[in-house]
């Protein structure tokens, strides 16, 4: 899997959120000043060639999907940003966000609930 543009991700949580979509569709999800068709196009398009979307013709026009889901593209990049600032290390990464955002007591209970939750499988 490769790595996404911030372009190509704002396209891609349009189409986790919509499940199916045309271009302009995405458009109209876009924030102003919005783009472009074309540009929306192409950048659809290189999504298409990175194998994160299809297509399903529809007339003369084309209805995006994606073939990656939302989970596994997060799981990915957390991945990466583990390895790339952390040294692969979970305990490393989670230590930064807890010293860093100062989580509150609710927050700290919820993680280590899941903490637990994982000791006990």
């Amino acid at each position: 899997m490769k790595e996404l543009t911030r372009a190509e991700e704002e396209i891609m949580h349009i189409l986790w959120r919509l499940k199916k979509a045309f271009v302009k569709d995405i458009i109209a999800e876009m924030p102003e000043p919005k783009p472009a068709y074309n540009t929306v196009s192409t950048i659809v398009r290189i999504l298409q060639q990175k194998e994160m979307v299809a297509h399903e013709p529809v007339g003369k026009s084309h209805k995006y999907h994606p073939l990656v889901s939302k989970e596994t593209y997060s799981r990915f990049r957390m991945n990466g940003l583990m390895e790339s600032y952390f040294s692969g290390s979970l305990s490393k990464m989670v230590s930064f966000f807890v010293e860093k955002n100062k989580l509150n007591t609710k927050e700290l209970d919820a993680i280590m609930k899941l903490i637990e939750k994982e000791k006990q499988q």
